[in-house]
Parts: C-alpha cells; structure tokens; sequence
C-alpha cells in the first residue's frame, strides 16, 4: 500500500508549475503547425502588453522581429516602471492591470503572461526604457541571471523583450511567417492608427473592420458592399459572398477570440432577428447567416474568458456594474438600430441581401430531398467499421484538453497505406480514414454533388462538418498521400473539395499535408530517413558512400514500425494556409479549371529548374548500391 505523508506533499515555486504544465498557462504546445500552438500565444503575451500601451495613448510603433526561432518586440510606451522590471516578467500576479482606472479594458488580466513566456523560454531578456534611464535582466527557463542596475540611456521610452522558446518543450518549432502576420495584421485592423514593423515589411490598417475584410477576401466577389457600423465600444463589418459556410472574425480588447464566445453567439443571434424584422418573415437562421463574411470587435471591463489563452469569452455583461446590460442585449439594441437604418438608408444593399437569402432557401430545399438519402446511405455502410478507424477522443469530446487539441485523422488511399498507419497510430487520439480511389474533382460544383458522391459524402460524415466546422471531431486533418502523380492529385482533389466547401477548416488552421521521407538510407550500424534529393545525398556522404538507399514508392512501403517515427510527437506537417489576399475562386480555377496556357507555362518551367537543380546537385559517380 501506498504511504500518504507529509513527504508527499510538495510545493512548487511558479517557474517549475508553469513548466510542470505549461498547458494551463499558453493551451497546448505544438511546434508551430498550427496557428493556436504555444509559441504564438507566446507572441502574443507580450504583444498583449504593448497594445495595452497603445491603446492608453502611449506609442504609436511596434517593432517585431523573429530570426532563427528567437523573438524581439520593442513598444514605445512608457517602458515599465524600473524598479518593477524583474518582479513584472517574474513573480506572478504582480503587473499595472490590476489598477482598472489604468487600464480598464485591457486583456492581460491575470497577472501571468510574461511570467509564463519567461518560464517557457530558454533565454529571456527585458529591458525598460523610462525618463532617460534603463533597467535590463536576462532569464534562463525562468531563473534570473543578470540582474543589471539602473543607468542612463539615450533609447527612447518603452518595453524591449527578447525570448526564445524553449525546445526542450517546443520539439522541433518553427515560426510560420503567414501565423505570424495574420496575427500581426489583427492587432493592425483592431488598433486605427498603429503601425507594426514586422521583419522589415509595415503592417497598419486606416478602416478597422472594413480592411479586415477586404483583405482576408481580397478578390473574392462580395453580393454588396460591406456594412461597416461603429458605436462606443463596438464595432460590426458585415457581407455576404458566393462561398459556402459561414465566415466570422471575433475580438475582444483587441484579442482576436478564434473560438468566439458570448459576444459572437449574440451577433448570430441578433443579426438574424435583426434581418427578419426588417423584412417582416420569418426566414430559416440559416439561410440569413449563409455564405456570411462577419467581424465584430467588443471592449468591455474586466472580460473573463474560458481559459489562460483567451480564445473564447465566457462573460455576460459587459461591465460589472449591476445595472449594465448583458452583452446580448447590447449587441441586440447595436445592430437593431445601426443595421436596420443602414438597410433602409441603401436600398441596393438591402435587395442584394434579400435575393442571396432567397436563394439560400431555395438550395437548401432541393438539398434536403437528396440529404436524407445520403444520409442514410452513410449509416447503411457503417461507416465507423469500413471507412473510419476511429480514435478514443474527438475533438467536441469530455476529456483532458491536451488530448482533445491533440486528436488527428489522416485521409489516406489504399488499404496497404491506410494498414500502415493503422498499426502505427495512437490509438488514443489517431483516427484513419480510408479512400477509395481518386475523389471526384469537384470544382465549380454546387454542394448537391457531395451528398450524391458517396466517398465525398461519407468523409463529411466522418469529419462531422455536414452541417459547418463547429462540431469538428477532430482538430487536425491531414492528407496522408503518396509521394508520387496519383498521390500528389489524390491530395489536389482533396485540397478541391475542402478549399470548395469548407473553407474554414482551412481559415482556421485545421488542415495539413504529411511529410514522408522519400528515401531511407542506411548501413549496418546507421539508417537516415530522408524527405528530399539533398538529404539522401547528404546520407550517402556521411556513410562515406556506402549505402543502401529504397526510394519509398508509397506509403504502404513503409512498415508500421517505422511509421510511428513519422506520426509521433515528431511529425511532420506542413499546414496548408492563407495568406492575406488569397482568392480561393482564383486559386481553384489556376489549379483544377480546364487547361489554360498560363497554368502549361508554369509546370513547364518548374518541371525544367527541378531539373536543373537535380543535375546540380548529382555527384558525377554515385558509390551507392541503389535498391
């Protein structure tokens, strides 16, 4: 039996808790993939801090520079007080928020930000500007180890951190410029005015909301021109596209809420009886919020949000003053004022919204006929049993959080690659679904043709996104192809359908492409698994030679016992993105449209610099016996 004594009994100074479980203070860890992973909220923490500054009315700059996986943000705010400097980035709940006269409607509450960036870096540097002088100290996992005295300086007045995340925690990282920048260019849109330097390139927005839109949607047809409403505290950017789902951007003081909360629950809310008592019917929720592309910003006192992370705000009122409103009242009484004037006021708008609900009835009537046939063809072929090989925790499931931000399905082809990966997984948060064939290329095509293609319509199923993204039963989706022609338009055609009707998997940082090694390499003593022509060489040089190399053809190729070195907590993924700007119609129309001469042209020219660089790289005589 076990004895229960005080030597049980253990207590742990806030550096050793912080990295004991890191997952209570930044969510999960990740290794960059992913646009909510550790290192960026990370980011953010100290970013949070100089927004605050801005948003006081201190320092209209922010520099930011990320070079090697280490970070630099340098504000010019007031720099913090020097005698606090250590105690702010290291002794929890200490900080300026805490004074609500200070800083009423910021988002770094808690008193744990920094503290946590300092504890989960491997080195960590503040440095404070203030009135002429300077205090500087430098951290290592937390523990200080320079501790410098006050001295003159000539800098101007502000905040200079410097970090790198500790890779012992952070395995294998790296900083993805595209989550970098849509990070930066929210802060932009929240923050009129603010001008954000990010590696060289300037980040600022004049129109909040309204460029926000634009540019996440730059090229894409609007059915009007966007809706941009402000009142105090709140601000609204509404329109309508030809994509299907339903688009929306949330923040709260300026923190960009992703999984959105009680302030987005009640613009879908409102927005929709807004619409029906300005045109007097009672339309279906979904066909007034169909094809949406939304923004709303909120600041309210003292918000409380769901976790450390603040990607979802729990609060129900705006303040906490007993006689205000609920956010849903104040939302409501917004957009029933605003928007119903703004309608009345601009007559086209209102019948170009009208005609794009009418015709989200209309197709979704001639679907419903259709749906339920499929739906039930889906449950007839026991789709858990032939298709999915299902894990222990879903994404929407009651479980410990790191297992339920942790869970994965890899789509693969074939029964040998599917088996591998079978065998290979983690059961516990690793599903495997399984193709059959090439999917059908679906671009241009209405969301009837999913339902009536029964592969198509049973990874919906599968995926739980028949209906939107908001019961995703799994966080992660990753294309899992072979590294060959048909694997490469398998992976085109599944890239077709999600990007046609489910964007926003993609928008949120939902989907990803496996990385497999192409070549193994080895001797008796040591085997290299290599991703690209440059790596297998590099192998060949350090076995001086001599070496056996297999060209993995498949992934059914590659053993179970092998697999698991490329699905563990080493995978590879590269997450497929969107930059500012992109135009998923262009996009789709280059890539799987009929042949255009421009599209001939580029693989022509590819297909001869990969050639060229090939030859480059070939030694003249290979000593390596080729398998």
């Amino acid at each position: 039996m076990t004895k229960y004594t005080e030597e049980n009994i253990k207590s742990l100074d806030w550096r050793e808790h912080i990295r004991l479980r890191p997952g209570m203070y930044i969510g999960k860890l990740g290794d960059g993939s992913a646009p909510d992973d550790g290192i960026y909220v990370l980011l953010k923490e100290i970013l949070d801090n100089s927004i605050d500054e801005f948003v006081m009315g201190n320092g209209r700059e922010i520099e930011v520079r990320i070079q090697d996986g280490t970070v630099e943000v340098r504000d010019y705010g007031r720099g913090i007080p020097l005698g606090k400097v250590v105690e702010c980035v290291s002794k929890i709940n200490t900080g300026g928020k805490y004074d609500s006269k200070a800083f009423k409607k910021s988002v770094g509450l808690n008193g744990v930000g920094t503290k946590a960036v300092n504890a989960l870096s491997e080195h960590f540097l503040v440095q404070s500007f203030r009135d002429g002088k300077e205090k500087t100290a430098e951290f290592q996992k937390g523990e200080i180890t320079l501790n410098k005295k006050i001295a003159k300086s000539k800098e101007k007045a502000g905040t200079l951190i410097r970090f790198k995340p500790d890779p012992e925690l952070f395995k294998n990282y790296r900083f993805v410029n595209e989550y970098v920048e849509n990070l930066l260019w929210n802060y932009a849109y929240l923050n009129a005015g603010l001008k954000i330097r990010f590696n060289g390139k300037v980040i600022q927005s004049k129109n909040g909301l309204l460029d926000l839109l634009q540019r996440k949607n730059s090229g894409d047809k609007f059915r009007y021109p966007i809706i941009h409403l402000r009142g105090d505290d709140i601000e609204v950017a509404i329109t309508h596209g030809d994509h299907y789902g339903e688009q929306y951007y949330s923040f709260v003081n300026g923190q960009h809420t992703t999984q959105g909360g009680t302030h987005l629950a009640a613009f879908k809310e409102a927005y929709v009886k807004v619409i029906r008592d300005h045109f007097n019917k009672n339309f279906d929720p979904k066909d007034v919020r169909a094809s949406i592309i939304a923004a709303i910003s909120v600041r309210i006192e003292d918000p409380v949000f769901e976790s450390q992370t603040k990607t979802k705000l729990g609060s129900t009122n705006i303040s906490a003053d007993p006689e205000a409103p609920t956010i849903r009242t104040w939302v409501l009484d917004f957009l029933r004022r605003e928007l119903d004037n703004y309608l009345h006021k601009n007559q086209s708008t209102r019948d170009a919204l009208l005609k794009r609900i009418v015709q989200s009835e209309k197709e979704r009537k001639e679907i419903a006929g259709i749906k339920k046939i499929a739906n039930a063809r889906a449950k007839a072929a026991k789709i858990h049993n032939k298709k999915l090989r299902d894990c222990k925790y879903h994404y929407n499931a009651k479980g410990p959080a790191d297992k339920v931000n942790n869970t994965a399905i890899f789509i693969t082809e074939g029964d040998s690659a599917s088996g591998s990966i079978t065998k290979a997984r983690d059961v516990e948060t690793q599903a495997v679904f399984s193709l059959r064939g090439k999917p059908l290329n679906c671009y241009g095509m209405t969301k009837k043709i999913v339902y009536k293609n029964e592969e198509l319509n049973l990874l919906q199923h599968a995926l739980n996104i028949e209906d939107g993204i908001e019961n995703l039963r799994y966080n992660k989706v990753i294309i899992a192809t072979d590294a060959d022609v048909d694997g490469m338009h398998i992976r085109l055609l599944l890239l077709t359908f999600f990007l046609q009707f489910f964007p926003e998997l993609v928008r949120e940082g939902h989907l990803f492409i496996l990385d497999t090694p192409l070549f193994r390499v080895r001797d008796k003593n040591r085997t290299f698994y290599c991703y690209s022509e440059q790596e297998k060489q590099e192998a060949i040089q350090k076995l001086r030679g001599k070496a056996e190399v297999t060209r993995f053809k498949g992934l059914g190729e590659i053993s179970p016992a092998e697999f698991e070195d490329f699905i563990n907590e080493n995978m590879r993924l590269d997450p497929v993105t969107f930059t500012e700007g992109d135009n998923i119609d262009a996009i789709l129309a280059y890539y799987m449209g009929k042949n255009t001469p421009q599209r001939q042209d580029f693989i022509i020219d590819n297909l001869k610099i990969e050639l060229d660089t090939v030859d480059d790289e070939m030694p003249e005589t290979a000593d390596a016996d080729s398998t």
